[in-house]
């Protein structure tokens, strides 16, 4: 899938995240999170699989997390995404 043009999912509420995506020539994941120091390689390993299973290569993904689990993480990038490539 291919990021056409900027797109965003989700929220700052707690317990949630707010995902950007924009176009890019380069694959490029900005992670900011209330816990990122003890779950950043968590959080980065499934926007990682995730973006893997939709077939994305390049674009910048801008991720500011508050706590979010894992299938909020997974359903706020498919959804920015999906949303970002349509025409």
């Amino acid at each position: 899938m291919q990021i056409r043009r900027k797109a965003s999912a989700g929220t700052m509420q707690s317990s949630d995240l707010m995902v950007v995506v924009e176009p890019g020539d380069k694959l490029q994941v900005e992670i900011e999170s209330t816990v990122k120091k003890q779950f950043e390689h968590l959080i980065r390993a499934r926007i990682s699989e995730t973006l893997k299973e939709l077939q994305v290569s390049a674009g910048r993904i801008q991720v500011s997390d508050r706590g979010a689990l894992d299938y909020a993480i997974v359903a706020r990038i498919e959804t920015a995404i999906r949303r970002a490539a349509e025409e």
